[in-house]
């Protein structure tokens, strides 16, 4: 790999209808472009493999090739999940934030009988949560921009945190509101697809 890359190996996959979906590791790509589960839309410099007859270059993006249809499941509750539910904004104070600038706050205190659940969490800012302590809203003087619920569908491109580096490769595929949600998101290496 060429030095200073900002890659590192990562391939941006796409779903059939052209949203970003996940990352995968570049051997992943490959694996699911020669069983035909994938295009490749984009390639980086390296060169995987050079044959006279040959030449395969490291994939930069990839598209599914077959549209996603299967049972549909109830949205996952996770911290990534609450935030892109609560669009990476502070509950409190509306303040838009990168991830590790957010954290997720129990709308009624744990030790007031609060759970950690949809009806209960929301996304703060921490010199929000610092404000709120272990009060609800109401004895902290704050109010809720809206009341946490747990949500029916997420958005299918769920951010991806790229640790600030995104490949110039994929500037024409990722397409968030804002460049805070963009440099915010958490991302999928699993290699599932």
């Amino acid at each position: 790999m060429n030095e200073g890359s900002t890659h590192y190996g990562r391939v941006l996959v796409l779903t059939a209808g052209m949203e970003p979906h996940r990352v995968i590791p570049w051997q992943r790509a490959i694996t699911m472009l020669f069983l035909g589960k994938v295009e490749v839309l984009e390639e980086y410099e390296e060169i995987l493999y050079r044959s006279p007859a040959l030449t395969v270059r490291m994939p930069a993006v990839v598209k599914l090739l077959r549209l996603f249809r299967g049972i549909k499941r109830a949205v996952k509750f996770s911290r990534v999940n609450v935030m892109t539910r609560d669009r990476y904004t502070c509950q409190y104070c509306g303040e838009q934030k990168r991830m590790r600038d957010l954290n997720y706050d129990h709308v009624i205190p744990r030790h007031l009988g609060g759970r950690t659940c949809w009806e209960n969490i929301v996304t703060s800012c921490y010199p929000c949560n610092a404000r709120k302590r272990n009060r609800t809203p109401e004895q902290a003087g704050m109010q809720l921009l809206s009341v946490p619920a747990k949500p029916k569908s997420l958005p299918l491109s769920a951010h991806l945190d790229l640790g600030g580096a995104i490949p110039e490769l994929w500037q024409g595929y990722i397409y968030w509101d804002t460049p805070a949600a963009l440099a915010s998101a958490a991302i999928d290496v699993s290699g599932a697809a």
